[in-house]
């Protein structure tokens, strides 16, 4: 068993580079000085953008405290800045109170909306009825009406077979003509019975208020 694993080892070597050849790479260790505190000039040119400014200020002081040279008291924010920050708590992180009354409001809005919903529907199945006995109504009436243009269509076409003797085509222009023609003399015909039963309605009222003269008195006056 071991002759094997011994074989096997001795070509693995034979393909791998030589000992020599792979010798490992020593870096240089980094220079770091962790003696004392490193505080960086902002006025320096060379200084980073992240070396300047109150953050990093309030970063030193964090870290190494009165060692960092930094008063706390410039940390605080000025007046204007406080009250964005302030502000910014409101907006995005209000208080129980708040947060308790807005999910109040919602509750109270979105069961106010689902109140309305429900009158508006229990209006409308009270109105269900009257609508379809409407549409049944609309329903009877342009049946009716229906079969009253093909009365009329059927008895412009026996005028029309009396007239011209021949039958006629619904859609010719003598009959559309002729259909015109008959509309006008039935129109005609029913304005003058609506102007005579006005002019009787006059005539009736007239002489219902009509004054009558007064009667002669045949008593004679007393001397």
């Amino acid at each position: 068993m071991a002759l094997p694993i011994q074989r096997c080892w001795s070509r693995l070597r034979a393909v791998t580079l030589q000992w020599p050849a792979a010798a490992g790479y020593h870096a240089k260790p980094v220079p770091l000085n962790l003696s004392g505190v490193y505080i960086p000039n902002p006025s320096d040119p060379n200084a980073k953008a992240w070396h300047k400014g109150p953050a990093f200020e309030a970063k030193l002081y964090g870290r190494y405290g009165r060692a960092s040279g930094v008063r706390p008291e410039q940390l605080w924010p000025k007046p204007e800045e406080l009250q964005r920050i302030e502000g910014e708590e409101k907006e995005w992180y209000p208080s129980l109170g708040e947060m308790l009354s807005r999910v109040e409001a919602k509750e109270k809005e979105e069961l106010k909306k689902k109140q309305q919903r429900e009158h508006l529907i229990a209006g409308n199945m009270a109105k269900m009825p009257k609508m379809v006995e409407d549409w049944r109504r609309g329903k009877r009436e342009a049946r009716q009406k229906e079969k009253e243009e093909k009365a009329k269509k059927q008895r412009l076409l026996l005028v029309a077979r009396e007239k011209f003797g021949v039958t006629v085509d619904p859609r010719s222009p003598k009959f559309l003509e002729m259909m015109k023609d008959l509309e006008k003399d039935e129109r005609r015909k029913l304005k003058a019975v609506k102007r005579m039963q006005l002019e009787e309605d006059r005539a009736a009222i007239a002489a219902a208020f009509a004054v009558k003269p007064p009667a002669d008195s045949d008593s004679s006056s007393p001397v």
